[in-house]
């Protein structure tokens, strides 16, 4: 199997410059989105926009180098783990991390290795629900959660965390139920980030104690203690933040590492691609957000350089199953009377393949991406392990109708429903998709009504984690580039989206499990090549596009390095400059 940092980095790069104009602010990066921040909490955020943020503020234990996934390069470790170098133990069960010496935080801290103890160890404490902890605990501990069912903490578990993490001299060990391939990717990324222990107990984080963690567990969503402040070790300190307006970034000058040739970055949020549009044009913003809508648009604009970046991301309409009725107005009456739904509408399979049906897969492609991404037929996308192409239930209005004769014992049909698809603003793609489903469905019967919504990014993850939403439009990048990082968070009933489905089915979860426990690549093939034909069997949500990430820059930006598992959120500041 070819490595996929040379599979994806399939990078194509064109000039529509011909005399290159005069850099505005030297020293300033500004980039439009739309894209709004929750939380910077780096054991609670669990969004590329807020990774962003996250990532050049603090820093792991490791990184990714350049363009690949799945190649590591030092960070505050000194060493990144081998089984050659002795730092990874035979039995693949032990890992130890040399920590490196003189590092200060932003604040004016130490690093210290009780410092990496701690923060590995905080992210799995707090486990806020739909968060990243997982897959930290899935490694570390073998459980993909601190509490059961009935959302009581496990006998335990919190036990076997600070066993997990340990301090040795100058070093800090994990030790491993079981030996887990994904690892060093895991820890790569926003949710690993080493925090200043004493700071985050100052300011009301966990204390460090196993007694009073469980009082830190699963805390309420834009409630942490860190929602709103910084500091880590990174290149850049957090200057000013004004949500929904702007971000401003200040280059931190007591680095560690080399310094960053920009001293500001400014991230302001822009919802309309016209404003964005012309603040690129006209030099005011050096990158803006560009959706494949609109990339045509940017064809042949003098003083604009573009990167097509192939990713492993995937965005999808997920079908609740149970949504919650309480001042519900996306369900109407919360009845099966014409005038709403009740909140398990789609628990019916018959109701989820008439809205399959109504997609137009071609049409989509053609009209809304332009040709330049995929509709994917499942969540393992292309580029992944093991993935394959699965049917489809192609367009077809007249299979939708007879679907939806049948849902709910005729009900459906004879009473007619009203709901709302919701997406999150300025996201052009789902608005289309939610857009295409809605006109489609009613076109089948008159009594027939659909609205579509947006919604602010940072409300739409509060309300879709309280199951307010029938169908929501939401998508995913690659934690790192494993099948598991896919299809648990879809398919998996504690999976990060699959538990705001409500979907759950035994047989699919036990797969998921056992594909993350086996190394066997023929096994592990097997698992998942079934779990993909599951997704497609019981129509669990619609897969609407597999992200490609067309970048547009002024010319002036130099240092961009394109990665598969970087989607539009993010940017590394240290890497860039203006000239």
């Amino acid at each position: 199997m070819k490595k996929l940092g040379i599979f994806m980095f399939c990078v194509l790069f064109m000039f529509a410059a011909v005399v290159q104009a005069e850099v505005k602010n030297p020293d300033t990066f500004i980039k439009a989105t739309y894209g709004t921040v929750p939380t910077l909490d780096p054991a609670t955020s669990y969004n590329t926009t807020g990774s962003q943020r996250i990532d050049n503020i603090y820093e792991m234990l490791i990184r990714r180098e350049g363009s690949h996934t799945d190649t590591f390069v030092p960070n505050l470790a000194t060493e990144v783990p081998t089984i050659a170098n002795g730092l990874i133990s035979e039995d693949g069960m032990t890992y130890t991390f040399p920590i490196r010496k003189g590092v200060k935080f932003q604040a004016g801290g130490d690093l210290t290795p009780e410092d990496v103890e701690y923060s590995i160890e905080r992210t799995m404490i707090v486990d806020q629900d739909g968060g990243p902890s997982w897959m930290l605990l899935e490694a570390l501990v073998g459980e993909g959660g601190t509490r059961d069912g009935d959302g009581n903490i496990k006998e335990g578990i919190l036990e076997a965390i600070t066993k997990a993490v340990e301090v040795d001299g100058d070093n800090v060990v994990l030790h491993l139920p079981k030996p887990y391939p994904p690892l060093m990717g895991i820890l790569a990324n926003s949710w690993a980030a080493i925090l200043d222990k004493e700071w985050v107990i100052e300011q009301g984080g966990w204390d460090g104690t196993l007694e009073n963690a469980p009082k830190f567990n699963n805390p309420e969503f834009l409630h942490e203690p860190l929602q709103k402040i910084t500091n880590g070790t990174g290149p850049f300190y957090l200057k000013s933040w004004e949500p929904s307006k702007q971000f401003v970034f200040e280059r931190f000058d007591g680095y560690w590492g080399d310094a960053p040739k920009l001293k500001t970055a400014i991230f302001k949020y822009v919802e309309e691609w016209n404003t964005r549009k012309l603040m690129l044009m006209n030099g005011d913003a050096d990158y803006v957000s560009v959706d494949s809508t609109h990339v045509p648009e940017m064809k042949g604009v003098e003083g604009i350089k573009t990167f097509k970046v192939p990713l492993l991301s995937v965005s999808a309409a997920m079908f609740c199953q149970q949504v919650d009725p309480k001042q519900n107005t996306s369900i109407g009456s919360g009845k099966l009377d014409g005038e709403g739904i009740p909140p398990d509408f789609f628990s019916d399979i018959n109701v989820r393949k008439a809205f399959m049906h109504a997609f137009d897969r071609e049409l989509y492609e053609e009209d809304v991406l332009q040709n330049i991404e995929i509709v994917p037929t499942n969540p393992n996308v292309q580029g992944l392990p093991y993935a394959i192409d699965v049917p489809v239930y192609e367009f077809d209005l007249d299979k939708a109708a007879e679907y939806m004769k049948k849902a709910w014992d005729g009900q459906v049909w004879e009473k007619g429903f009203k709901m709302t698809i919701t997406h999150n603003s300025g996201n052009e793609k789902r608005k289309n998709a939610a857009l295409m489903m809605a006109e489609n469905i009613m076109s089948l019967n008159p009594k027939f009504n659909i609205e579509v919504a947006n919604v602010e990014w940072k409300d739409y993850l509060v309300k879709y984690k309280n199951f307010q939403y029938p169908i929501y439009i939401i998508g995913w990048g690659a934690d790192y580039a494993d099948p598991h990082n896919f299809l648990y968070t879809y398919m998996h009933s504690e999976g990060p989206y699959g538990k705001y489905m409500a979907y759950s089915n035994p047989e699919v979860d036990q797969l998921l499990e056992d594909g993350i426990a086996i190394t066997d690549p023929e096994k592990r093939s097997e698992i998942y090549q079934k779990l993909q034909n599951m997704w497609y069997e019981e129509a669990i949500g619609l897969c609407i596009y597999q992200g490609t990430d067309v970048r547009h820059y002024r010319d002036w930006v130099q240092g961009f390095v394109p990665n598969p598992q970087d989607m539009d959120a993010s940017e590394w500041l240290n890497k860039i400059w203006k000239e």
